[in-house]
Order: C-alpha cells, then structure tokens, then sequence
C-alpha cells in the first residue's frame, strides 16, 4: 500500500479508570513471599517519561525530544550533547504532543496534534529562532498528513488535507514560514498521491478493490496505469520513495513471492530488481542516505530486529552498529550528512535509552533514558517463543514470567501463575520485543503474560497475512487458544487462570474470547474494541474510503447480503448471553475508529439481560488514552478486577483518580473496592 511519509499514531494500548478506597490485598503464595519482589507504583510505570522521542537536527546541531512541562508532555530543544541546556518550545496544558520531527531546513520544529483523540490531525510548526508557533492546516475537521520534504526546495513540505472532502487527501505546498498553501494536485479517489525528490507529483496508489490496487504515474496531465498490486499483496506491498534522479522507485514488494523484499522499479521499461530479501520474514524497516536517496540498510524482525547492509560503503557501520546492540533497536532518523544515526535502544527489562550512532568513530553513545526512575526496579525480561497453530503455522510470540517465577529471566517457569493473554491492536499490526510498562505491570502484579502474533499479524510474509480473511472469532482466535494450551503445557498457567486483554482489535479479541468461547478465559478486559461488526464497518472514517475493500476482504462484505451474515455471525454482540466470567470494558468517548457506540450496545444488551458487566469511560480521550492520569486511573481498575478474578496483588487505589476524567456509567459495584467518581452520570 503506498503510504504518504506521515506521522500517525498507533494504539497505545493506555488504560483508564476510576479509584477510591483499597480493595483486599491478596495473600502472596509462598514463592512470592519468600523472594519479596516489592510493588512497582503504577505512577511510576504509567506516568511521563523523564524523556521520550529524540531526535536529532538534520544539520546535526540540534537534538529535541519530548518531556513534561508542568505534568504535560511538551516539545524541548538543546545543542546537541549538552541536554541540560534544554530548553521548552511548546506550553501545551492539555493531552500534550504526541509525537514530532525536524522540517530538513533546522530552522524549524514540527508537530502534530488533534482534539482530544478525534485524530482530525493538524499540522504544526515552531520557528526556533522567534519561537513562533502556526498551525500550517488551520481548517475545522482537516485531517493532516504529512507527504514529503527536499532538499532541494528548504522551507517547503507538501501535505495532504481533506478540507475539500473528507474522503480524499488533497496535495498541497505549504510554506513552512507563512503557512501558504498552493495546490499540487486535486486528488481523484486515489488512496494517496506520491511526489518525487523534486516535489513534483508522480504516482498516486488508487482505492483498494476487489482484484487489487492500481499504481499510476502522472503523465500528460493524466493518471496512467503502471502497474497493479493483487489484492493478496495490499498489505504486504508499499511504495517508499524516489531514487535519485527520480527515474524509478523504491518498493517493499511481495508480488510474485510470500514475503516483502527491498525491489527497485524502473520508470522507463518497468524493470525490477531484488536488491534486499528476508529469511522467512518480510523486510522491515530500511534506511536510505539523505543526500542520494539511495537504501543501504534494512532490518528483519522474528523475535528481535536485526541489521543487514545494502551498501558495501556501510557495511562497517552495520556491523559496528550490530555489535554495540543487544535487544530491540530501531535507527529513527540520520542526519544529512550520513553521520549521526538517532536510535532506540531497548532491552526489555529497563528503561529503553535513545542513542547516537556517530560513523566517523564508530561509537554508539548514549542521548539520554527515557525513564531513569526505573533502574535498580524488579523488572522482567521479554522472551520469544514460537507457538505452533493447530493447522501449521508458526506462531512468533513474546513470553514475560514475573521474577518470583523465573528469577533468572530464560522464560521458564519454576511454577505455573495466573496468565493475561494480551492481544494486539490492528490486526494489522503485531507485538515486538522491547519495554512495555503494561507487560511489566502485568508481571510484577504476578501474572505471566503472554502475546501472540496471531494470522493477520504483519511482518511474517503475504500468506501468514491473508490466513486472517474471514477469520476474525474463528482460526485468528483459534491461535490464541492454542497459545494458551501451549503455555499451560509448558507449565507456565493452569486452566481456569487465564485472562484476556487488549484493544482495539485486541478488544474484540477479548468479546469474542468471552462471548464464542465463554469456558476458556476467566475474564476479560475490552478497551475501545468492536461488539458489533456491521456497526464498525458502517461508521469507519470518511477518510478510510480508499481502504474500506480492505476490510471488507478481510472482515466480511457489508454490502451483501451474505456478507452482512457473516459479519453478524462473527459480532460478539450476537452471542452476548453466552458470557459467564467477568468483563470490563473501556472506552474513549471521541474515538473515530471504534465509537463509543460499540461499547455502549454491548453494555446495554449485557445490562438488560441481567449480565454482570463493568463499563468505564473516558470523555476527553479518544481510541486509546493519552493522558497520564487517565491511564493511572485506568489501572486502579484493572488491577482491582484482575486481583479479583486472578488473584495477582494489588497496589492500593489511593490517589489513582486524581486529575483524571474517568466515570463509570455502570458496574461499579462488580469491582470491590471502587468508590463512586464526582463525574459519574
């Protein structure tokens, strides 16, 4: 799918909820008692960063980074290699910035930021020199994207804005001083528009269909058909940039093979040629050189991301880069003359660090932690495992066992303990090793948990994709199953202490783990996650017009009559008097993707059939919370329903609701220990 460089946001997988008086502290069994891991505060896990995002200035001069101001996460700026001459450039007080990067002149700051998880992104700059700051889409409901910058046009950037209509992102130059737009080009229906390093337009990705998408180049004032993308490939084919010279482009490709390689495409005949190919997974992240456009580096990701060379010019780096890493690592942005590398470094069981890859010595230096108040803390390690399906197909999968189990961190337990199977959003997306403050959470409350990369998830090839269609509360939850016989084979859990989590996708996992198989997990937790397939499908983002067929193929087809059937039959809402273990569900009252409706009906049809049923919602938060406080809150809950159904232990509730908007409109009363919340209806 050809993608505009745009920054979104995935799901955090926050949680929120409401607090008050301390439920019962559960009684530790002996083992934990006798190895005393003390309690992590949910404040410390879930609250702001000391630092988080940095990045470093394409001249190399500047690094920035997001940290708190007054309690809200804010944009800072500081010479490079002397942080503590960091100075703030932004004094948001609401939801703060989620996320940003450097405009290629290092003049200036950009951001992105919607209201209150409406995800209407806009499209932000800061002018360092005057620390102004202009919102460069100031149209009510645009949704940005950022598409492109040159260096070869400093001060400009093209952005997608659908003011015009809704469904379609229009191409525009903006000026990234005054904020004037001029018109590239109109867009047709197309699912995105691509310009070339000269920021003329080019090629455009048409909507998805049943067959496929069409690649056209622009031509004589027209769109022309170059090529066309099977509808096998849609998610698994991506169009990344320009060469050079803008003769041909750049593809993660898997036509005419399972998974996605590295291809070169030639404008003039259509040529291609293999420059990059994984081993049995599909290429994963790559990196070109600023200057020529041209890839010299790409990762595969199976359990842990691993570095490849493309240029023999970098292959010293690679490997030198290779050497100095240890566990997750993603290179995030390079400056202009190849020399300073921004990269992520995780380890899983610490505080992730941002570091800077210097090639003119080879060393890997450190930028800065981004939570230091976790070190010398009781953290578990992640392991990967592969989990076989019940029909062949290889299940990459993270394993974390808390430290009283596993003291020596190898992810083999000494005893069995309650389990959280924690699911992920999407389904086009999956779970990767590294840091998560849930999972971390989750383990020190005593729980091991487990996540599974379930058909669907991406980055394992075409195939392991495409084995989703039509699967969703089928063969997709099937995996999840046989991950749980697996683990309790293993001796990691008992049947009968399993929990399922997750959002989004992950939280129709969780309804249809409780509602199509209400004997197979002890209870559940449903964030933002679709009851009701029809109603998903019927309410999706007008700008998701160009993807709909997507899901459509995956899902079920909402304009037939036989596909309205199947989404029916797969709708946890239609099987909602089979539930019998308890549920909490939570959700964002803004969320565009999957709106409070889907919550509410589910909660509604459970409450007017008597079915115990805990509902907490968020006003100002969106799909996924963002909010510190809302996420604290969120976990008082889920701590003290977890303990109840699991048995796990328990910080006390204490302050966990202050400055939060949590209510709970129903089912308080299910969770012991719950006080009323003043905002509650």
């Amino acid at each position: 799918m050809l993608k505009p460089l745009l920054i979104s946001l995935a799901l955090a997988l926050g949680l929120s909820a409401c607090s008050g008086s301390t439920p019962p502290a559960q009684e530790p069994s002996a083992s934990t008692e006798a190895v005393a891991i003390p309690l992590i505060e949910r404040t410390t896990l879930f609250g702001n960063p000391d630092r988080f995002q940095g990045r470093i200035s394409p001249n190399g001069e500047w690094m920035s980074f997001r940290a708190p101001l007054d309690g809200v996460m804010n944009l800072w700026v500081a010479p490079r290699g002397d942080i503590n001459l960091a100075k703030a450039i932004t004094g948001d007080t609401g939801r703060g910035i989620p996320a940003h990067f450097w405009a290629l002149d290092s003049e200036h700051v950009l951001y992105i930021q919607d209201q209150d998880g409406d995800e209407n992104w806009h499209l932000y700059r800061i002018n360092l020199a005057s620390g102004e700051v202009l919102d460069l889409t100031p149209y009510e409901g645009v949704q940005a994207q950022m598409v492109a910058q040159s260096r070869s046009h400093p001060g400009q950037a093209v952005i997608g804005m659908n003011d015009r209509d809704p469904r379609w992102h229009d191409l525009y130059l903006v000026n990234l001083a005054s904020g004037e737009r001029t018109l590239l080009a109109e867009n047709p229906g197309m699912a995105s528009i691509l310009v070339d390093n000269d920021l003329k337009v080019r090629m455009a990705l048409g909507s998805a269909e049943s067959e496929g998408q069409t690649v056209y180049e622009w031509k004589n004032a027209q769109w022309v058909p170059r090529f066309t993308i099977p509808s096998e490939d849609m998610l698994t084919t991506t169009l990344l940039g320009f060469d050079e010279n803008n003769e041909g482009v750049y593809l993660l490709d898997s036509r005419d093979r399972d998974t996605a390689a590295l291809v070169y495409y030639r404008l003039e005949d259509g040529a291609t040629q293999v420059l990059a190919a994984a081993n049995g997974v599909d290429v994963s992240a790559v990196l070109f050189d600023p200057r020529t456009h041209k890839p010299f580096a790409y990762a595969e990701d199976r359990h842990r991301p691993v570095w490849f060379a493309v240029d023999p010019n970098f292959q010293k780096d690679i490997v030198q880069l290779n050497r100095q890493l240890s566990g997750g690592a993603s290179v995030l942005a390079i400056s202009e003359d190849t020399n300073f590398w921004t990269v992520y470094t995780d380890e899983s069981d610490g505080s992730p660090i941002y570091k800077v890859y210097e090639r003119d010595s080879g060393n890997l230096s450190e930028l800065f932690v981004t939570n230091p108040s976790l070190a010398g803390l009781p953290l578990a390690k992640m392991n990967g495992v592969t989990i076989p399906s019940r029909d062949g197909l290889e299940l990459v999968s993270y394993l974390t066992l808390p430290l009283q189990t596993d003291p020596e961190g190898d992810g083999i337990a000494n005893e069995p303990v309650p389990m959280v199977m924690l699911v992920h959003g999407g389904p086009w997306g999956r779970d990767t090793f590294g840091y998560s403050s849930l999972v971390q959470w989750l383990a020190n409350r005593g729980y091991a948990v487990l996540q599974v990369n379930f058909r669907s998830s991406t980055g394992f090839g075409k195939a392991f994709v495409n084995a989703g269609n039509k699967e969703w509360g089928r063969a997709m939850q099937d995996d999840l199953l046989d991950a749980k016989a697996w683990a309790i084979a293993q001796g990691v859990t008992e049947e009968g202490k399993v929990a399922i989590m997750g959002g989004s996708y992950g939280g129709y996992a969780t309804l249809a783990g409780l509602t199509m198989t209400p004997d197979a997990f002890a209870c559940g937790v449903d964030i933002v996650g679709p009851s009701n397939l029809q109603t998903l499908l019927d309410s999706i983002p007008p700008y998701w017009a160009s993807f709909r067929r997507v899901f459509a193929n995956a899902i079920g087809d909402p304009d037939t009559e036989a596909g309205r059937a199947l989404l029916k039959e797969r709708s946890p809402l239609t099987y909602v008097d089979n539930i019998e273990q308890p549920l909490l569900i939570a959700q964002g009252a803004n969320d565009p993707r999957v709106k409070q409706a889907e919550s509410d009906q589910i909660v509604q049809a459970m409450k007017s059939k008597g079915i115990p049923v805990s509902y907490v919602l968020f006003p100002d938060e969106g799909h996924g919370f963002a909010k510190p406080e809302n996420n604290i809150a969120f976990y008082a809950v889920t701590e003290a329903f977890l303990a109840q159904c699991l048995g796990g232990r328990v910080e006390p509730v204490g302050e966990a609701f202050s400055g939060s908007s949590i209510q709970i409109p129903h089912g308080r009363e299910f969770i012991p220990g719950l006080p009323a919340v003043s905002s509650e209806p």
